[in-house]
Parts: C-alpha cells; sequence; structure tokens
C-alpha cells in the first residue's frame, strides 16, 4: 500500500487518535463537552450521568483508544515496509478491526446506543475500502 491509500489509512488512524483524545478528555468536567455532544448525538436511552465511575471508564478508554490506533499505524507501516510478506500481519489487522466492529455494534445495539453503529459501519468502510482496493489480503 503505498501513496493515495497509505495517507488515507494515516489519516484514518489519526482520526481514531482524535476519538481517543475525545473520550480521555471526558474524564475531566473542563473538557468533556465534546463527549457530551457525542453522548447526545447518540440519543441513548437515558441522559448522560458523568458521575465518577463514568469519568473513569471512559477517561481509561480514551488512553486505550489512542493506544491500539498508534499502534494500527505502526503495524500497518510494517506491513507495508514488507511488501507482499506483510500479507499476515494484515490479516491479523483486518481481524482486529473486524472483531472490534462486531462487539462494539452489537453491544451499542444491546445496551440501547443503537447509533453507535452509524459511525462504527463508517469507520470500518473507510478501513476495508483501501484495503480490498490495494489487494493487501491477496495471495501472493
Amino acid at each position: 500500500m503505498t501513496g493515495f491509500w497509505r495517507n488515507w489509512m494515516t489519516i484514518w488512524c489519526l482520526s481514531i487518535t482524535l476519538f481517543g483524545i475525545v473520550l480521555t478528555a471526558g474524564g475531566v468536567e473542563a473538557t468533556s463537552g465534546p463527549m457530551r455532544l457525542f453522548f447526545l448525538l447518540l440519543d441513548g436511552p437515558q441522559p448522560l450521568d458523568l458521575d465518577a465511575q463514568m469519568r473513569f471508564a471512559v477517561g481509561v478508554c480514551g488512553p486505550v483508544t489512542i493506544g491500539w490506533s498508534l499502534t494500527l499505524l505502526g503495524a500497518m507501516h510494517a506491513a507495508n515496509e514488507l511488501g507482499p510478506r506483510g500479507r499476515t500481519t494484515w490479516l491479523w489487522i483486518t481481524a482486529g478491526a473486524l472483531s472490534w466492529f462486531v462487539i462494539d455494534s452489537l453491544l451499542s445495539l444491546h445496551t440501547g446506543y443503537g447509533r453507535n453503529v452509524i459511525p462504527n459501519v463508517l469507520y470500518i468502510t473507510t478501513f476495508l475500502l483501501p484495503v480490498w482496493k490495494t489487494g493487501v489480503l491477496r495471495r501472493r
């Protein structure tokens, strides 16, 4: 994967990093505005209650999300450097992205936050498009 699609995937990873920053900021009242807006847009079954436990949960999920996105960026860079031998790495990256998508989407539906499936579909589609277009999963 080179050129346009490599840049696309870098931006994809950095957008996940940005979401992680929003989650992290939700752990502190003074910086929780973007996360409050996110939950408002999700229109869940009840209003957001940012009690101490919820602040801890989103505050911890933020750095995990940031770490995941930067790890993905590094893994994609390594897979690109390997060329055709990077297929196995791309398979693992894709398995990780798909497992996140399925679990997160099912849990979103189960907990009454079905609107969260919309950005999930957007994220997985914008991941799978360059994977499919560049053929990084094809057998060599």
